[in-house]
């Protein structure tokens, strides 16, 4: 698919990879909405790539088709949608107190990285299902992001890594289960990232992560996960894969 020109739908697109997978695409001469739960980011970003912006709880059916409708009258019905919008937890299932973890915590992140994801993609395919084909028949193409977690999460991210999990497992049936409209599925798995979320660590821990990196051993850029994410649009014979961007990291235990 031909970048230029396509409405495409960004979730977390407020900061993180989201803010430069929607740079990137803004870039590529995309005419790029921002769903993100925190609006004041979410209109920061669009003001600078000249796209719109749409809070948007991704586990809410009401709120996403909402920030669909406004993208869509924005910009016409999208045939692009990356999925970054996530949450991460680190709980034990035994704490220090003895205690078992909080169910509402795992349950929270599972809503909003596994049913979340889910929950865009179904309204977005539904709504990309009714377009004119393009090249190849292609009507649109889903970027979701799972982790490296989802294959080797680290003590305390039961929750996090299950609904990574989830994510990876979800992205070949989806694709299958979508094939006869026309519409691809791809996922990121990624590493260690230099997100906003990683700079509130202290210098000393980031570096001793980006040590654990095999090559480069640097903590992964933001552009390159956009580059990625934006590749897989553009190639029209990527469907059905989980592609780890990651180093060749594999976490330890802890």
């Amino acid at each position: 698919m031909n970048i230029q020109g396509q409405a495409a739908l960004v979730t977390g697109g407020g900061s993180g990879l989201g803010e430069a997978t929607a740079r990137e695409l803004a870039r590529l001469g995309a005419k790029v909405a921002i769903l993100d739960v925190n609006l004041a980011n979410a209109e920061k970003v669009a003001a600078e790539i000249g796209g719109v912006a749409c809070q948007c709880d991704v586990t809410s059916p009401d709120s996403v088709q909402a920030a669909i409708d406004t993208a869509t009258a924005a910009h016409g019905p999208a045939r692009i949608l990356m999925q970054i919008a996530g949450i991460g937890s680190a709980k034990r299932v035994v704490g220090k107190d003895g205690n078992a973890a909080p169910l509402e915590d795992f349950v929270r992140v599972v809503n909003v990285n596994l049913i979340g994801t889910y929950n865009v993609a179904r309204l977005f395919a539904a709504a990309c299902a009714k377009l004119e084909p393009m090249e190849d028949g292609e009507r649109g193409a889903m970027v979701f992001t799972a982790s490296v977690a989802a294959f080797d999460g680290q003590v305390g991210q039961q929750a996090y890594s299950a609904s990574k999990a989830g994510v990876a497992g979800m992205t070949l049936p989806m694709a299958r289960d979508l094939a006869q409209h026309g519409i691809r599925v791809c996922t990121i798995a990624p590493g260690l990232f230099a997100t906003p979320l990683m700079k509130t660590l202290p210098e000393a821990v980031q570096v001793s992560l980006a040590a654990s990196i095999p090559f480069p051993q640097r903590l992964g850029k933001p552009e390159e996960f956009a580059q990625l994410a934006a590749h897989i649009v553009s190639n029209c014979h990527l469907n059905g894969e989980v592609i780890r961007l990651d180093g060749a990291l594999r976490m330890a235990p802890r």
